[in-house]
């Protein structure tokens, strides 16, 4: 396994800029690699992909539960309460809360799924990759400070540090959807 300082960027030219500054400071070609990170929520949108943790929000019956139920309580009893109150019949009164349940039941669903969709993408912010360009860089426990200093101060944010493949010039192994190690100190020096 190989050390690796990496560091997000805005745009390409900024990343390019920031290579040639560690280019400048001795470090190789080969140990220098850039490529860009979706958005979280958008590695590997492929049809073949059933991941939970990669695609979209989670699957409708598993936010629907709590919310629909109480939704179909609070529907029938007020369905039934205004016919009720208009000295309705019982089969009127009857099908008004049947009505109301079905109702409540749209509403409760609605509502819990908008939770539970803002609530993973909340969860996908904190734990993955923002979307940038990224600078790796291949690094020994001698420079690795050095090559995170650079890509500091060149603008790189989001500062992490992995241990992965590094194989013909490149990060063989980035994965975009675990969570990153950040690099505590310098990341708080550049907010």
């Amino acid at each position: 396994m190989s050390l690796i300082v990496a560091g997000r960027f805005t745009t390409f030219p900024a990343a390019e800029a920031a290579a040639q500054t560690l280019f400048e400071r001795g470090f190789v070609e080969e140990d220098v690699t850039l490529f860009f990170v979706n958005p979280p929520g958008q590695h590997s949108r492929h049809a073949l992909d059933h991941s939970p943790h990669v695609t979209g929000a989670p699957p409708l019956h598993a936010t629907t539960g709590h919310g629909a139920t109480i939704g179909a309580a609070a529907g029938a009893v007020i369905g039934a309460a205004i016919f009720m109150a208009f000295a309705a019949t019982l089969p009127v009164v009857v099908i008004a809360a049947g009505v109301g349940a079905y109702l409540g039941l749209q509403v409760g669903t609605h509502l819990q799924t908008r939770r539970a969709h803002a609530e993973h993408h909340d969860r996908v912010r904190r734990e993955f990759r923002n979307s940038g360009v990224v600078v790796a860089v291949h690094v020994c426990n001698d420079n690795q400070l050095d090559a995170a200093a650079i890509l500091r101060e060149a603008g790189g944010t989001d500062l992490e540090r992995a241990s992965g493949h590094w194989r013909q010039g490149r990060w063989a192994d980035f994965d975009p959807t675990t969570t990153p190690v950040p690099l505590g100190d310098l990341n708080q020096q550049h907010a």
